[in-house]
């Protein structure tokens, strides 16, 4: 008997929320339900298991970001558009630490291609135009980008910048005027 007010959608929010509060790695089905208060049994009329619990909840996230991203990127080019985009992952790693560690779960090739992934390369591609880089140059420079945010963010979530100065507000500043004069004097490719 499905329990009324349970849903698949409301229980990747409810296990978006937890994975903020414990740990996207503590999720399960069985923590959620004590959490929701319902039997385990409960929960497997709306999810198969924890691992698509979780694929729920890192394409809750993946989505959450696209709309944070795409809201800040309107109206913007260039250092003003890179930094509003590595500001909106920094921003929700900082505000929603279970929902962003989600969000890095690996997707399998179907989930992956119905997620919001697509949207988040769009966004960086969109921003890169600004910086006139042709294939395959962009698509490097699409993958510097994610390595850098993702690396600052997970440095920066882990305190590995919390006991020395400068500030990494600071830092991160200066990441930003750095991946920008990056990508305006991208390095040309060896010949031979």
């Amino acid at each position: 008997m499905v329990r009324a007010g349970l849903s698949p959608e409301r229980l990747a929010l409810a296990g978006a929320e937890l994975a903020d509060e414990i740990g996207f790695d503590e999720v399960t089905v069985s923590e959620l339900a004590r959490r929701c208060d319902v039997k385990v049994a409960s929960l497997y009329s709306h999810v198969r298991n924890s691992h698509d619990l979780r694929t729920r909840i890192a394409l809750l996230a993946l989505e959450e970001m696209a709309d944070r991203g795409a809201a800040a990127l309107a109206g913007r080019a260039g250092k003003d558009a890179l930094a509003a985009l590595g500001d909106v992952y920094r921003g929700y790693a900082r505000a929603h630490p279970g929902r962003y560690a989600a969000a890095q779960l690996r997707l399998d090739p179907e989930a992956a291609a119905a997620s919001a992934g697509g949207r988040h390369a769009q966004m960086t591609r969109a921003i890169l135009r600004g910086y006139d880089l042709t294939e395959p140059d962009q698509t490097h420079a699409v993958r510097l980008l994610g390595s850098v945010f993702h690396g600052y963010v997970s440095l920066e979530a882990a305190g590995g910048f919390s006991h020395s100065a400068p500030d990494s507000q600071e830092s991160w500043e200066r990441v930003l005027d750095a991946l920008d004069a990056l990508l305006r004097n991208w390095p040309t490719p060896p010949s031979g």
